[in-house]
């Protein structure tokens, strides 16, 4: 008989990034049930990772819960978020998340898209 292989984690967290997603949450105006990533086309690299509010989880959404926060991830993008780790970055003049994603094949010069490539080798994930 064979046996089920663990599903693999699409997405992780830093403390930072957990942190700093605990505090704007807290803040909300409105119950949220998580934060949505995903991706999208456009830029001037081809895509640009997308974060937004969620009231509720769609059907279809990945859902990771890593370090207290809960992540919806679009269906579309999981094989182009597997293996991210998303942090938090406070520099002098800036602050942001960041996303250290091993599917990133490059970037614009003003960081605001990316080059991205669906996983390899990876098994399409259950649902």
């Amino acid at each position: 008989m064979a046996s089920l292989r663990p599903r693999p984690q699409v997405m992780r967290l830093t403390e930072t990034a957990a942190a700093r997603i605990k505090d704007i949450l807290d803040r909300a105006d409105q119950p949220i049930a998580g934060v949505r990533v995903g991706v999208k086309n456009g830029g001037c690299a081809g895509m640009s990772y997308t974060m937004e509010y969620a009231e509720r989880a769609n059907p279809t959404d990945e859902v990771v819960e890593d370090k207290g926060v809960r992540l919806l991830i679009d269906p579309k993008a999981v094989l182009f978020l597997l293996g991210t780790e998303m942090d938090f970055k406070v520099d002098k003049l800036s602050s942001g998340f960041v996303f250290n994603n091993p599917n990133q094949i490059s970037a614009c010069g003003c960081g605001e898209s990316v080059a991205l490539t669906p996983a390899k080798d990876a098994e399409p994930l259950e649902s």
